[in-house]
């Protein structure tokens, strides 16, 4: 890889009942992780998707249609709290790649980390979302971009270690065609669509760089001044259905009103 990793870099993809982060669950979870020393590792979990009760959460049909995992396949796997710790630590100190990730996949892992009580962060990572590259430079799908970037045919589309992998062999054919780098930091940067701040997009930056709202009543203005204005303000999003990383960058706002 022809750019410099300042960490970990782990490449990920998932499988779910559902496309709505706060409500659907993860039932396969695949990585392939980069260490700085340019050694991988991999791995594929099937999981459970389960309730707040432990009772199995069916899969909608068209989430299986798509991914072709079937509950009956799940009924004996471990539930995400059971592998928390482990991808915790898969995680830990590393800087985050996939594909349509910043939009789907992170939400869906730091709502699934939040339901068991793991403090899973995203401040202080790079983000490196491969189809934002990708359609920044040849607007396509995956299966496209693995032909286009890597002269090969996905033949396994939607089986998440296919689908990481080939994301993984894409990124590294983007590097070389695009000259990206020379590190993650900027990769990141590079992989980002627009000024948003968070991956949901409720926040965003404006032309001074200073941290704003993206949504509501107070869209474009301040986020640190209308909390000092209207601290309820911070109370209803923290009790609202909010991304948690949108609530881990608005917490870091806040308590700094009150230094």
């Amino acid at each position: 890889m022809n750019i410099r990793l300042t960490r970990p870099l782990v490449f990920f993809d998932l499988e779910t009942t559902g496309t709505n982060p706060l409500k659907d669950r993860i039932v396969e979870l695949s990585y392939l992780k980069v260490n700085q020393d340019g050694t991988t590792e991999e791995k594929q979990y099937r999981i459970k998707p389960v309730d707040i009760n432990g009772n199995q959460i069916k899969s909608s049909p068209g989430a299986v249609a798509v991914h072709g995992i079937t509950d009956e396949e799940l009924a004996d796997k471990p539930t995400f709290r059971d592998l928390a710790k482990s991808l915790m630590e898969v995680f830990a100190e590393s800087d985050i790649a996939g594909y349509n990730s910043n939009k789907f996949d992170i939400p869906m892992l730091m709502q699934e980390f939040a339901r068991v009580g793991e403090g899973f962060t995203l401040i202080g990572r790079n983000l490196i979302d491969v189809q934002n590259i990708f359609y920044k430079h040849e607007p396509r799908t995956l299966k496209a971009a693995y032909r286009f970037y890597c002269d090969k045919d996905l033949v396994d589309a939607h089986q998440s270690l296919a689908d990481v992998k080939a994301t993984y062999e894409v990124f590294m054919a983007q590097i070389d065609k695009y000259g990206l780098g020379p590190d993650t930091e900027a990769v990141a940067k590079h992989s980002r669509l627009g000024d948003n701040v968070d991956i949901g997009g409720r926040l965003s930056k404006d032309k001074d760089g200073e941290i704003v709202f993206n949504f509501g009543k107070y869209k474009g203005k301040s986020v640190k001044e209308i909390f000092r204005q209207e601290p309820s303000y911070y109370t209803w999003m923290m009790e609202g259905d909010f991304a948690k990383d949108t609530k881990d960058i608005i917490t870091a706002i806040y308590l700094s009103n009150k230094r």
